[in-house]
Order: C-alpha cells, then sequence, then structure tokens
C-alpha cells in the first residue's frame, strides 16, 4: 500500500552517466586470492537508526490526519551493505521507512559528495525502501506525500538521511575482502494478491508464471569475510503493513521483524553496543499488489492481532532467508552500475512495447477516484472525502484546493481512469514528481532493475523479462527492485490499469505507464551490454526552499504537579515469573527535544553478579514497548512495557529512562529516571 494510498487526496546534458560507476581516485579492486575466501571482492556492510519523532509527527503510509506518533515499537534501520571488485563498488542500501523520496536521495547523495568526493554517486548508490507504514512521514519534497503530515518535517528529513549516510559510512569504513554466496527459496504464506480482479485480466502466459496469483520467490545474496556470514540481503515481494492505521507505535514491521530475528535473536547482535558482527536487510521488489493481511482485511491474517502477525509475517521471511542462505552457492562476477533519468508525463512508446502494438505516450501525473477509497485489504479509505467535514487542513490552504476538474485532453490521455485530480498540473508545482531515476545495478550474477514506483507482480515480470533479454541471461537473474531511489506509487500492466482498482487508480501516468518503463529499461540494459554511455537525462527538480510546515512544534515542558522529571509514576510489581509484563511510567519529555536516535529511552538492567547493573533489553527491541502520552498542554509521560523472555534470568531487575527535557528559556537538559527493582523468577 502506498503511502499516496490515502495520501494524495488526504487533503484533496546530456550526463556523462557511464556503463559502469567510474573509479575514484583511492579506489582499487581486490585481485583474486588476496585472501583466501576473497572471492575477488571487498565487502562491508553498515548499520544505523534512522527513527524520528516518538510523539505528535504525521506517520507515513496510511494518510491518516489523526494518525500520528505516541511511542516507539521497532525501531527502524537503515542498513548498507557496499560490493566492490576491479576497481569499482556499488552501494545497496535499505531503509526501514514508508518511502525513499527524491529529497532524501539527493540529501544522501550530497552528503557522501562532501565525505567520499566522487566515490559513491547517484550511479552506484541505489537506496530502497522497506515501505513500513508505521514510521513517521514528513521527508517528502513533494505535497501529495505531505497532505496528511502537514508538511515537511526537517526532523524527520535529517533522521533519514544521517542514518543512511552513517550506515553507508560504517560500510565503508569496514571495507575488506570478501566473497559471495546466492541462494534463493519460496514462501507462500506471508502474501496473498489484494487485487486479484485487476490481476485476472493479465494474458495467460503472464498468469501461469503466478499459479497462486502471488509472486513466491525469496532471493538471498550472502556476504562473507573472513570465512564468516557478516550480511545478507533478501528479496521478497510483501507490502509492510501488518500494523494498521489505528496503530501509533513507530515500528518497522514485518519486514523490521525479520531484520531484528537474524540479527539480533540469531547473531546476538546489541544495536547500542558500536559495529555489528551481522547485517541483516530484507529488501521489497515487486510488492505493488502483495498483502501480508492474510485474510484481506487490514490487521487480519494469521490472526487478528496486528503485533503477532507483524511477528508471525516476519519470522516466515526470515526462516525463508534461512533456508535461501543454506542453500547459496557463491558467485563471482563484475560489479557495475548505469542510471539515468526519465520524464514519465511525456514518453513516447514505442509500438513493439504496448499490447496493440501501437504507439502510446504517457501523460502528466492524476490520481483515479479508487485511490481514494484506498485498499480495503491494507486499510479503509478516508471516510466524509480526503478530509473529515469540518476539519481544515493547512497545508491544502496553503497549496490550494486539488478538487478541480481535469482538462479534457488529459482526461483522454488517463482513460479509462476517472481523475479525481490532476496532480501533475496542480499550482505551485506539480503536486508529484514527474522526472525519475531508472538504474540497473550489477553485482556478480545477479541484476537489480531499480525504480521509483510500487510494481505489481505482473508488471514487475516484464520489467524482469524485458532487461533479462537485452541482457542476454536468465529471468532468475534479474530482481525488479522497486521503491528506489524515488517515489511515484503505482505501476500496474495495462491490463491491470483498465480495471481501476487501488493500484490502477495510483498508476499516476496513465495505462502505458509500465510500457513505458519497459522501454526505457530496454534502452538501459542494452546500453550495459554495448559500455557506452547515455544521457544522464532531464534533470530533477529541487523545490526544497517551496516546504511549509504546519505541525505544531513542541514548546518547554512541564513536570506533573508536585512532581519532578523522572519521577517514576507507577512502579514495577515486585516479582514476576518469566512470560509476565512489567509496566512502569514516568514524569518525562516531549520526545521531539531529543529522539534519542542510535540510543534509546529505556533501558531494562539486571544486576550481575558483581553487583553492577547491565543492561538485557532496551526500548526499540521486540519485547519492549514505549507509549507516550500527553498530560495538560505540555506534560509528558512515558509508560513502558516489557514483556519478560522465558528464557530471562533469574534475578533482579529495573527499569532506567532516559529523556531531554526543554527550558523555558530555551536549554535542553538530559534526565534519568529509575524504578524500584524488581524480581524475576521462574514461571
Amino acid at each position: 500500500m502506498a503511502v499516496s494510498r490515502r495520501t494524495v487526496l488526504a487533503g484533496a546534458a546530456i550526463g556523462s552517466a557511464t556503463f559502469a560507476a567510474a573509479t575514484a581516485p583511492g579506489m582499487s579492486g581486490v585481485p583474486a586470492g588476496a585472501a583466501p575466501d576473497s572471492g575477488g571482492y571487498e565487502i562491508g556492510v553498515g548499520l544505523s537508526d534512522i527513527t524520528g519523532p516518538a510523539a505528535e509527527c504525521g506517520m507515513m503510509g496510511y494518510s491518516q490526519l489523526e494518525q500520528q506518533t505516541a511511542g516507539i515499537h521497532l525501531r527502524p534501520r537503515a542498513r548498507a551493505f557496499i560490493v566492490g571488485s576491479a576497481g569499482r563498488r556499488v552501494v545497496f542500501a535499505v531503509a526501514e521507512n514508508g518511502m525513499i523520496f527524491q529529497s532524501v536521495h539527493r540529501g544522501v547523495l550530497a552528503e557522501l559528495a562532501r565525505r567520499f568526493g566522487d566515490l559513491y554517486t547517484e550511479q552506484n548508490v541505489l537506496l530502497t525502501s522497506t515501505h513500513s507504514h508505521a514510521t513517521c512521514g514528513g521527508s517528502s519534497n513533494d505535497y501529495a506525500y505531505n497532505l496528511s503530515i502537514l508538511g515537511f518535517q526537517q526532523q524527520v528529513y535529517d533522521a533519514e538521511v544521517n542514518g543512511i549516510v552513517e550506515a553507508i559510512a560504517a560500510a565503508h569504513a569496514d571495507l575488506g575482502p570478501g566473497s559471495l554466496a546466492l541462494g534463493r527459496s519460496e514462501l507462500h504464506d506471508a502474501s496473498v494478491n489484494r487485487s486479484r480482479v485487476a490481476w485476472e485480466l493479465n494474458p495467460p502466459a503472464d498468469k501461469q508464471h503466478f499459479p497462486d496469483a502471488i509472486d513466491p520467490e525469496v532471493t538471498a545474496l550472502a556476504l562473507r569475510k573472513g570465512g564468516a556470514t557478516v550480511g545478507t540481503i533478501t528479496w521478497f515481494a510483501t507490502h509492510n503493513t501488518s500494523m494498521t492505521n489505528a496503530n501509533r507505535l513507530i515500528s518497522s514491521d514485518n519486514k523490521g521483524y525479520a531484520s531484528f530475528s537474524a540479527e539480533h535473536i540469531d547473531h546476538g547482535v546489541r544495536y547500542l553496543d558500536g559495529k555489528p558482527s551481522f547485517v541483516a536487510a530484507f529488501a521489497q521488489t515487486n510488492a505493488g499488489d502483495m498483502s501480508p493481511n492474510l485474510n484481506l482485511r487490514p490487521g487480519s491474517g494469521p490472526t487478528e492481532d496486528e503485533f503477532e502477525n507483524t511477528r508471525i509475517i516476519g519470522e516466515r521471511q526470515y526462516l525463508a532467508s534461512k533456508e535461501a542462505v543454506g542453500q547459496a552457492q557463491s558467485i563471482g562476477g563484475p560489479i557495475d552500475a548505469l542510471l539515468c533519468y526519465i520524464d514519465l508525463a511525456d514518453i513516447a512508446v514505442d509500438g513493439h512495447f504496448t499490447p496493440d502494438g501501437q504507439p502510446r505516450r504517457t501523460a502528466p501525473a492524476a490520481a483515479g477516484v479508487s485511490l481514494i477509497a484506498g485498499s480495503v485489504e491494507d486499510g479503509p479509505g478516508l471516510p466524509g472525502g480526503p478530509v473529515p467535514e469540518g476539519v481544515r487542513n493547512p497545508l491544502v490552504d496553503w497549496v490550494g484546493n486539488p478538487d478541480r476538474t481535469a482538462p479534457g485532453w488529459l482526461a483522454d490521455a488517463q482513460a479509462p481512469k476517472v481523475i479525481a485530480a490532476p496532480l501533475g498540473l496542480l499550482p505551485p508545482v506539480p503536486w508529484v514528481p514527474n522526472v525519475l531515476p531508472i538504474q540497473l545495478v550489477h553485482i556478480g550474477e545477479l541484476y537489480l532493475a531499480a525504480a521509483g514506483g510500487e510494481f505489481t507482480i505482473t508488471s514487475g515480470l516484464r520489467i524482469r523479462r524485458a532487461v533479462a533479454q537485452a541482457l542476454n541471461v536468465p529471468l532468475e537473474q534479474v530482481l525488479m527492485q522497486g521503491y528506489a531511489n524515488a517515489y511515484h506509487e503505482y505501476v500496474t500492466t495495462p491490463e491491470e490499469y483498465d480495471a481501476q482498482q487501488y493500484e490502477g487508480a495510483s498508476t499516476l501516468f496513465g495505462r502505458y505507464t509500465l510500457c513505458a518503463y519497459q522501454q526505457e529499461f530496454t534502452r538501459l540494459a542494452d546500453a550495459f551490454v554495448a559500455r557506452r554511455q547515455v544521457p544522464r537525462g532531464p534533470a530533477p527538480r529541487d523545490v526544497s526552499h517551496l516546504q511549509p510546515n504546519f505541525q505544531p512544534g513542541a514548546g518547554p515542558d512541564v513536570a506533573t504537579p508536585g512532581r519532578g522529571f523522572g519521577d517514576v509514576l507507577v512502579q514495577p510489581e515486585p516479582f514476576y515469573g518469566r512470560g509476565g509484563r512489567v509496566v512502569a511510567e514516568f514524569v518525562s519529555a516531549h520526545p521531539k527535544h531529543d529522539n534519542r536516535r542510535n540510543g534509546t529511552f529505556l533501558e531494562v538492567q539486571r544486576r550481575n553478579s558483581s553487583g553492577a547493573w547491565a543492561r538485557v533489553a532496551n526500548e526499540g527491541e521486540w519485547a519492549v514497548k514505549f507509549f507516550w502520552s500527553k498530560r495538560g498542554t505540555a506534560g509528558s509521560v512515558a509508560r513502558f512495557t516489557w514483556d519478560i523472555p522465558l528464557d530471562a534470568a533469574p534475578g533482579r531487575y529495573r527499569f532506567e529512562h532516559y529523556a531531554t527535557r526543554l527550558d523555558p528559556d530555551g536549554g535542553l537538559h538530559p534526565f534519568t529516571g529509575t524504578t524500584e527493582e524488581f524480581e524475576v523468577g521462574g514461571p
């Protein structure tokens, strides 16, 4: 489900891009045999935190004005992998957020250029998102995606850009000789086709590729150094929407739990202990019509509990990844990358790529009426229209009402879509980007066709076929890397588009969007094979100077009357058995004053044999939840719960809470609160 599934109408020269990333000064390939297990590659992995404000920040994905953050469940992180060979490198970074917007892509590349010169550029850096709908919004410079967030949020943007850059920098610092292995498996119980009516309109040759109307393919790339696997990247298509639009806790959702399982549970990674020994990313592919809600209702399937569903769907991806890695075979091959920009609003498509063999064109962006209704499988549309009756959206007032009639020529160009909003024609600038990147990345025997859309499984299949044919490689060696480097909503097949289900209504550039992508990816792949330069294409826009923010800020903190900051309002019980739940509440401060990125708001501590207190769990991990609530106009209460693991060591425990208060004079002051001790015993 896309951000704009409900967001869009929530208020309503040629460059010298070369076939491969140019060799940079000081960059050298690692010759085969440089180390016993090097495989001829240099490999680095890195991880950082991208958590935004844990209170009063609009959440990205469901476009509900009232869905604002109020705590943290599972901290979203950025994971980066660098692979190099023969003087060339590629960066693959996965962010556990709603999507990679062009603003974030631009910000990351600017900071990488400042730190590393021309070593990491738009050509050899691929940024992609897991598409969690339970993270902070507001990092975009596109109005359509900020309507329900009430504008651009600098804190969110900074957290995402800085966290992604930190992960890449950590991977750069980690570079050393290594090898690659590629494995595959299948997963049949973590996705369901939420747009079966549209999918059925595809030709038999396409449908035969997906007998169950899902894409069950699991592809895992294992990165090895020093005789050990130090990282894995697993691709599988399912929406990251196990958490519903009723949730207020920041969460990396099912793919985040898969990473947490692989890193923390399986490899013992402690996120606050410095450089992790193992990094596992669970990336998307063509997940446009794939839902994790197996019962085709929000928060339903396999259970009726959204937290349990998140765990189960994540665990199934994690286990499928382990199976794929267990069967992985060593691979070799070059490292290359190529990127260019295309104007999706105005592409002449050759008849070779259209269903009827006739030349066609794409069109300026327009949202269909089904977009307002949303997806009943992953979340309802907005009742009563874009904004509840009697409620005003100040961002809509600022940019202008999108409820205007589309011109006849655009209606014709977008048919059979019934246009609800001509997004590409709205003032002050188009509300969505139209100049967008496409990229091919080659890692050994694996090719990634990367673009900023939510491709349905069949549209992804057609891109893969086109690229594989141009490259003359087997289909299984090409993956559709959606949600990459930018975001412009959905891409359906022309046949699926005709159904005008949610996905078709959200295919903004018209019926022939996929055909344009097939043509342009073929052009890129042909250049890849011929090792020739391609034009960079039109320049993507920068409207960062036109970004209002109408989200109220957080003022000075006020403590609960008669209490001080850090005081414990609710103490734990004296004794708990394993499997119990510990609860404590503290007088706290607004999380916007310090979102404690790469830190924590809580530690669960156990007294060790020497009498010192040692951290055993913290907020941001699965078993600990942080609930923030406002008291009065400026008071904050932090409530924490810890679900005691069944294997918890018996002994004396306590909670320690960390926050930062803002004084009326503008001063920021960290403080700590500590509960009374409690005992954890047997069951």
